[in-house]
C-alpha cells in the first residue's frame, strides 16, 4: 500500500534511450499528418522495404508440415540440418566453405541480429568506443551503437563516387577508437555493391586498427543479370587470401530472397572465434528461432528456382519504372536491391508530401535515412522508392511520380 501523501517516484531508465532518433517511418507519419491525399487515386505505399511478392507455396507447406516442433524449445545454435543447408548455400553462392558447427548461427532475422551484435562485441573497457557505418544507412546500426555506449561515425555515400565510402573521411584518431564497422552491400538505399578493391581497403584498415566488420547483405539476391551476382564479404575475403575470415562476419536473410519477411529468418556467418562468443551472448539473449521456422528455412535455402523468378519480377519492374522516369529525371538502374534513389529538384520532404497529396503515393524522404556528416546530409534532395508492389502498381506509381516531377519542372 502506498504511504498516504507520498510522492510517486518515476523509474530510472537507460538514459541512452534518449539518444535514439525517431524511426524514419515515424518521421514520415509526422510529415504527412493532416495531409489529405487525392481521393480519386488508390493509395500506393512505396516507403517501406517490405517484399510484396507472394510467399512460395512450398515454403508455407514446409512450415505447416513441421508445426509439431512448436512443442519443443528450440536450440539457440539452430538445428544441424539448417546450419548445413546454409553452409551449402554459402558454398554455392560464394564458393566459400564454412564449418556449419562453428561458423554459422541461424538468427531471427538480420535486423535483430545486427542490433544485438554491437551489444556483444563492443568492449566497454576501452575508452570512447566508435562504431562506423554508411550514410545513408539502416537506422538499426546507429541505435545499436548508441545502446552499446559507443559513438556512431558516418561515411557518406555520394553519387559522384559511385556511392563508395571514402575511408579517408575519418581521421586516424577516430579509426584508432573504432571497434566495429557496419557495411551494407548491396546498399540501402543506394543499391551500390562494394568492389573487391573497396573490400581490400577496408580489410587493410581492419588489420591496422583491429576493428570488426559486420557485413549486412540482406539484399544480395536481388540483382538484374543472372550469372553475375553481387560480390559478398566472405567471397572478397576468400579472393584476397583471407580464408580465416578474421574479424569478419556477414548477415543474410530470407526476407527479401524468398519473400518471407514474417518468418524472421536469417543467419550470421564468418570468424569462428567471434561466432562462438556471439552464440554465448545469444544463449542469454533468448532469441532462438522456432522449430517450424527452422524447418521451413532449411527448405527455402535449398531452392533457387523461386529466387530466380523473384529476380525476374524485380527486373521487369525496374525496366518499366525507369522507362517512365528517365525522360524527366536523372535516375539509373542500381547495382542491386529493390530501391530507386530518386533525385528531387525541391526539398525531399516537400516532394514526398506533394506526391502524397497530389497522387496518393508515399515514398521516404532521403534526409530521414541519413545524418549530417562532413558538413552534408547525403540524403538531402532524394527520396527512396521501394519497388516492392506488383509490376502494374509499380508502373502506375512511376507514372504518378513523373506527373509530379513534370509539374515541378514547369
Amino acid at each position: 500500500m502506498p504511504v498516504c501523501g507520498a510522492r510517486s517516484r518515476k523509474p530510472s531508465l537507460n538514459p541512452d534511450l534518449e539518444k535514439l532518433q525517431s524511426y524514419p517511418f515515424q518521421k514520415l507519419s509526422a510529415l504527412l499528418e493532416g495531409a489529405k491525399p487525392n481521393p480519386d487515386l488508390p493509395p500506393i505505399a512505396l516507403y517501406i522495404g517490405e517484399p510484396k511478392h507472394p510467399t512460395p507455396d512450398f515454403i508455407k507447406q514446409s512450415l505447416i508440415d513441421n508445426l509439431a516442433g512448436m512443442a519443443s524449445y528450440p536450440a539457440t545454435a539452430g538445428q544441424p540440418e539448417l546450419r548445413e543447408a546454409i553452409a551449402k548455400w554459402i558454398k554455392f553462392r560464394y564458393q566459400v566453405a564454412l564449418n556449419p558447427d562453428t561458423q554459422i548461427i541461424p538468427v531471427t532475422g538480420s535486423r535483430e541480429a545486427l542490433f544485438a551484435f554491437a551489444q556483444a562485441v563492443i568492449d566497454p573497457r576501452k575508452p570512447n568506443p566508435v562504431v562506423v557505418g554508411p550514410n545513408p544507412f539502416y537506422q538499426i546500426y546507429e541505435g545499436a551503437a548508441l545502446l552499446a555506449r559507443a559513438t556512431p561515425y558516418f561515411l557518406n555515400s555520394m553519387p559522384e563516387n559511385r556511392y563508395a565510402a571514402n575511408l579517408d573521411d575519418l581521421p586516424d584518431a577516430v579509426w584508432k577508437r573504432t571497434q566495429l564497422i557496419y557495411t551494407c552491400s548491396p546498399g540501402n538505399p543506394t543499391g551500390a555493391v562494394m568492389s573487391l578493391a573497396e573490400w581490400k581497403a577496408l580489410f587493410d584498415l581492419s588489420d591496422k586498427y583491429g576493428f570488426i566488420i559486420a557485413s549486412d547483405e540482406c539484399y544480395s539476391e536481388i540483382y538484374f543479370e543472372e550469372g553475375k551476382p553481387p560480390l559478398g564479404a566472405l567471397d572478397a575475403a576468400r579472393q584476397l587470401g583471407r580464408d580465416s575470415f578474421e574479424r569478419l562476419v556477414m548477415f543474410s536473410s530470407l526476407s527479401k530472397r524468398s519473400n518471407v519477411p514474417g518468418m524472421r529468418s536469417g543467419f550470421v556467418a564468418g570468424d569462428a572465434a567471434i561466432i562462438q562468443k556471439y552464440l554465448l551472448y545469444r544463449t542469454y539473449h533468448g532469441c532462438a528461432m522456432s522449430g517450424p521456422v527452422q524447418a521451413a528455412s532449411t527448405t527455402a535455402w535449398a531452392d533457387e528456382t523461386h529466387v530466380v523468378e523473384n529476380r525476374r519480377l524485380y527486373r521487369e519492374k525496374f525496366e518499366t519504372a525507369l522507362s517512365i522516369l528517365k525522360p524527366v529525371c536523372e535516375v539509373t538502374l542500381p547495382d542491386a536491391a529493390f530501391y530507386l534513389w530518386l533525385p528531387t529538384t525541391i526539398s525531399d520532404t516537400e516532394f514526398a508530401r506533394r506526391l502524397y497529396i497530389d497522387k496518393n503515393v508515399s515514398v521516404l524522404p532521403g534526409s530521414y535515412l541519413a545524418r549530417e556528416a562532413q558538413g552534408i546530409n547525403p540524403g538531402t534532395n532524394r527520396v527512396r522508392v521501394a519497388l516492392v508492389s506488383g509490376v502494374e502498381e509499380c508502373a502506375e506509381s512511376a507514372r504518378r511520380i513523373r506527373e509530379v516531377i513534370e509539374k515541378i519542372i514547369v
